[in-house]
């Protein structure tokens, strides 16, 4: 009986999303809250759940197995597939947060990217950011959670562990495969990386 009020009570959400134009595929995977608000000119794919205090803006793609909740995405969005987008979380104007992409409690500013597998936790990303893929912050030192901050502008190469606290100033580089520990300067290229060793003619035993 309680499983079949939980259904009529989510068929209730989604044709109340539907009849206000929301675009949906498969509307009977989708999951709501009774809290959920939503804008204008938003699709929902498939197999997509929305938990407690999740606001969407305007012009909003949510593709596929994603979860969100107590977040805010703002216009012009697009989130997933694959993607978790955990409390405390805003996602500016134009961001994009791609597959297998994981957010807690950070702000992702406008235009900015975290595409594929990463981990951005208790961050605060700029304007027009770009974060390669598996990239991590590492905010935990096994005590308390730290802070990253990456301004305006930084390109975050792929495969890079920002240990924070850290600061990465505008216009910076982080070279692919690097571990940084220390703060960036503006303008600035950022490398930690092991000289590559190379043996010719090399033969198994």
């Amino acid at each position: 009986m309680k499983e079949l009020n939980l259904q009529k009570f989510q068929n209730k959400l989604r044709n109340k999303f539907l009849n206000r134009g929301i675009k949906m595929m498969g509307p009977e995977t989708i999951f709501f809250s009774n809290d959920t608000k939503i804008g204008k000119n938003v699709t929902i794919e498939p197999y997509v759940v929305i938990g407690k205090n999740v606001k969407i803006g305007n012009n909003v793609i949510i593709k596929s197995f994603s979860h969100l909740e107590s977040c805010k995405i703002e216009n012009k969005v697009e989130v997933g597939p694959y993607a978790r987008i955990r409390p405390n979380t805003i996602l500016k104007e134009g961001s994009k947060i791609g597959n297998f992409v994981e957010v807690k409690k950070s702000t992702v500013g406008k235009k900015s990217k975290v595409n594929h597998l990463s981990y951005i936790g208790d961050s605060e990303i700029g304007k027009s950011v770009n974060i390669g893929a598996g990239t991590i912050t590492c905010n935990y030192d096994g005590a308390k959670k730290n802070k990253t901050k990456i301004k305006d502008n930084v390109f975050i190469g792929s495969n890079s562990s920002l240990v924070a606290p850290i600061t990465i100033d505008k216009q910076s580089v982080v070279g692919a495969g690097s571990v940084i520990t220390k703060n960036v300067g503006k303008k600035s290229l950022a490398l930690t990386r092991a000289k590559q060793t190379e043996l010719k003619n090399y033969k198994r035993k």
